[in-house]
């Protein structure tokens, strides 16, 4: 039977209600230094608003390595009635020392198994998932050899892989690989991040795929592309594709989060929902944050 491993055990997919299917509690890089995201008591109050918008579940893509804190995710679910599910996986190379990434070489697969399976580290906490990335229109070794991990990793256990794609590049490379070398089966594979190359084509060639679009980081300073994600989503939707698209908030630095001034995770819910609804419709809406991740993240374990 199909179940989602939360932090706090495995769930039925029903219970998780409204989802931010990609966002971050925890986040640490050396990439965004100064922009760690390491307060409990934040994570505590951004989960807290997020759930007084009507939200049900964040999914937390922080991989291997990158400050997960899994030990402190249970308590901060309790407290705030959020389910909560956790990543393994691992990041771009950019984001680890040289060291960390050697003394993973060669068992990748086995600490991703072993992280879904009998939990991070001494936490005790399962992931749900595995997160992976591409990179920027290209395949590099360190790429393929995760991505072969995280397959092993999903064939082993029915884990879901999401896909961080840098700057929305990459899909039909990152598919290729998974899918067609690997044998991952198109509906255990996320794509995350598509909002930020609003190429139609590409899109529709993912969607054709079977995989899920994921459009997560709304409302980035940064992100010119930012004002055609409702376009994007909409095309999609009238393309027959409805069923396979998720949203999440992506909240990678501590500016970021409602908490501390910035959109965070309730802005999913408070602007995106109705700025979606406006072109999509509320029920489309609340089958992309209800529905989809259910199916997305339901794996029957093994």
């Amino acid at each position: 039977m199909s179940r989602i491993r939360t932090v706090l055990g495995d769930v039925e997919p029903e219970r998780l209600g409204a989802c931010d299917a990609h966002d971050h509690l925890f986040f640490a890089s050396p990439r965004l230094p100064g922009q760690e995201l390491n307060s409990v008591s934040a994570a505590r109050a951004e989960l807290t608003a997020f759930r007084e918008q009507g939200g049900g579940s964040v999914v937390q893509w922080t991989p291997y390595g990158l400050g997960r804190r899994a030990a402190d995710l249970p308590a901060l679910s309790r407290d705030t009635g959020v389910h909560v599910v956790a990543a393994t996986g691992l990041h771009q190379d950019v984001h680890y020392a040289e060291n960390v990434l050697e003394e993973l070489r060669g068992r990748l697969a086995e600490v991703f198994v072993a992280e879904l399976t009998d939990g991070i580290g001494t936490s005790g906490v399962r992931a749900g998932l595995i997160k992976v990335a591409g990179g920027f229109h290209a395949l590099d070794q360190h790429v393929r050899r995760t991505m072969t991990a995280a397959a092993e990793a999903h064939h082993a256990t029915g884990a879901p892989i999401a896909v961080h794609l840098e700057l929305g590049t990459g899909a039909a490379d990152v598919l290729g690989l998974l899918c067609g070398e690997l044998g991952v089966p198109p509906h255990r594979v996320i794509l995350g991040h598509l909002n930020r190359f609003p190429d139609p084509v590409a899109h529709l060639q993912a969607a054709r795929s079977g995989c899920w679009l994921a459009f997560d980081g709304p409302s980035r300073a940064h992100h010119a592309t930012d004002w055609r994600m409702p376009d994007a989503v909409t095309a999609l939707a009238q393309a027959g594709f409805g069923d396979r698209l998720l949203l999440g908030g992506d909240t990678t630095t501590a500016a970021a989060r409602s908490v501390d001034g910035g959109p965070g995770m309730p802005y999913l819910l408070r602007r995106v929902r109705p700025r979606l609804a406006a072109v999509l419709g509320e029920e489309v809406v609340t089958r992309v944050l209800t529905d989809n991740p259910a199916h997305a993240f339901a794996v029957d374990w093994r």
